[in-house]
């Protein structure tokens, strides 16, 4: 694998190898990420990646565009058709860039955004001071209970009163229960505020369909290609036909220049495997094993935030093992088994050190793994927490996860 890298450049060739084993021989739990078909790998590393596609199909600033064209029309063709949504657009590079054009093609810098408090589950696009939206808007920060760690709705509607946001930004990336997209729009409608769903993590629930869709409640859906919806690392807006020309002018040639045409092919393939039938299996699957390990790792005596999960991810509160996240991370990968620490609402730590970590399921199913894996793999995470002081313990327990990852290859032959 990789023949022309290792002849051309043997140090950079070492580090991607070095990266196919630990994807190999790694249990990886991070719930943003997951392993691509290799369609997906083929496209993302074709000739497209060659031609400049500035505009959109038909309407290019550059000649010689009438094949990318076609590898476009497919990638939104079949985005809507994934997601019943009006319009679609591929092009954005990432989430955040896909966040960027849904704010700007509704409401100006300087005006008032509702986003889910970073530290209860939201993401830096929804309003981190130091991110793009926390400096170039005003944000009111939305909070889960302290008693249900569940969405405060109630809250919710007090502070759109109070507060008069001209959008409301609804998604996180630490929130392992269902959004009721309708009541959002409802409180949306009241106050006459644009409403914003990012989807980036449940993306390939909903479009399996075993996850409540918002598509037909936001005015614009943002969501990634990658983690759930096993594509390539990239973005994608969904919007009502009202705003497809705004959405459109917004992203190029108001916040990106030209398209990666070798990232867009990538998600038209993306979009045709998760339009399978067997996506669903796949999704349900994953519910099934997120379900299954978050009430193993509470059976060993940590504490699930919120009591369970209704997607691929849980929030795995440390605390009642005395333990930080960071503690838990180093640890779990001494061990083999990748992780990344988290806030859990109402944390006392600090953000660097934090009382949780966040575990997901969509790349073990990918690999196979199924329920009565999940009880191994919490076994495991329990007997690494537990010995994290103790280095040998922890490169025993890694050879038992390099057994288990053994048998269920990531990519057959990828290893040679």
């Amino acid at each position: 694998m990789y023949n022309e890298v290792r002849k051309y450049d043997p140090q950079l060739y070492a580090a991607m190898q070095g990266e196919v084993l630990r994807q190999q021989q790694n249990l990886e739990l991070i719930a943003s990420e997951n392993y691509t078909s290799k369609a997906v790998l083929e496209a993302l590393g074709s000739v497209l990646t060659n031609k400049y596609a500035e505009g959109y199909p038909g309407k290019r600033y550059y000649g010689g565009c009438e094949h990318v064209d076609v590898a476009e029309k497919l990638a939104i063709d079949r985005a809507k058709q994934l997601f019943g949504a009006d319009h679609a657009n591929v092009q954005p590079h990432s989430g955040t860039q896909a966040n960027i054009a849904a704010y700007l093609s509704l409401i100006n810098p300087g005006d008032t955004v509702m986003g889910l408090n970073l530290d209860h589950g939201g993401h830096l696009s929804h309003g981190h001071p130091l991110n793009f939206s926390g400096r170039y808007f005003k944000i009111i920060k939305m909070n889960v209970s302290k008693d249900t760690e569940l969405l405060d709705y109630d809250e919710m509607e007090k502070l759109i009163e109070k507060e008069r946001p001209k959008l409301i930004m609804a998604g996180a990336s630490n929130y392992s229960r269902q959004w009721d997209w309708a009541r959002i729009k409802r409180a949306a409608d009241v106050w006459k505020c644009f409403l914003v769903t990012d989807i980036a993590h449940y993306a390939g629930l909903i479009a399996a369909g075993i996850y409540p869709s918002p598509v037909e409640y936001a005015d614009i859906v943002t969501t990634t290609t990658h983690k759930t919806l096993r594509g390539p690392r990239g973005g994608l807006i969904l919007s009502k036909a009202c705003y497809a020309k705004s959405v459109d002018r917004t992203n190029f040639p108001g916040n990106q220049g030209g398209p990666l045409m070798h990232a867009v092919a990538a998600k038209a393939v993306c979009f045709k495997e998760a339009l399978e039938p067997s996506f669903k299996t796949y999704q349900t699957q994953v519910l099934n094993n997120a379900r299954k390990l978050a009430a193993e790792i509470q059976a060993r005596g940590y504490r699930i935030v919120s009591g369970g999960t209704d997607c691929h991810l849980m929030s795995v509160d440390l605390r009642p093992k005395n333990v930080t996240g960071k503690e838990a991370e180093i640890a779990l990968d001494k061990a083999g088994i990748t992780v990344n620490k988290n806030m859990i609402p109402y944390d006392p730590q600090k953000a660097m050190v934090t009382s949780g970590i966040r575990v997901g399921t969509p790349a073990i199913t990918t690999r196979g793994m199924v329920e009565k894996d999940m009880a191994v793999i919490a076994g495991l995470m329990d007997e690494a927490i537990t010995a994290r002081a103790d280095d040998k313990a922890l490169k025993a327990i890694k050879e038992q996860v390099k057994a288990l990852c053994a048998g269920f290859p990531m990519y057959p032959g990828f290893e040679n």
